[in-house]
């Protein structure tokens, strides 16, 4: 099974915050070229 790792940080002004980081999960996906299969965000 091939895997496909990217890395990426999100400060934040206070300790706990909601961001959405779906842009850029989208762009480790599409760099990926995975076509099918599961992501694990975490």
């Amino acid at each position: 099974m091939k895997t496909y790792r990217r890395e990426f940080y999100v400060e934040t002004p206070t300790r706990r915050a909601f961001v959405n980081i779906t842009p850029r999960v989208l762009e480790c996906l599409q760099e990926s070229g995975i076509q099918e299969g599961l992501l694990l965000c975490n």
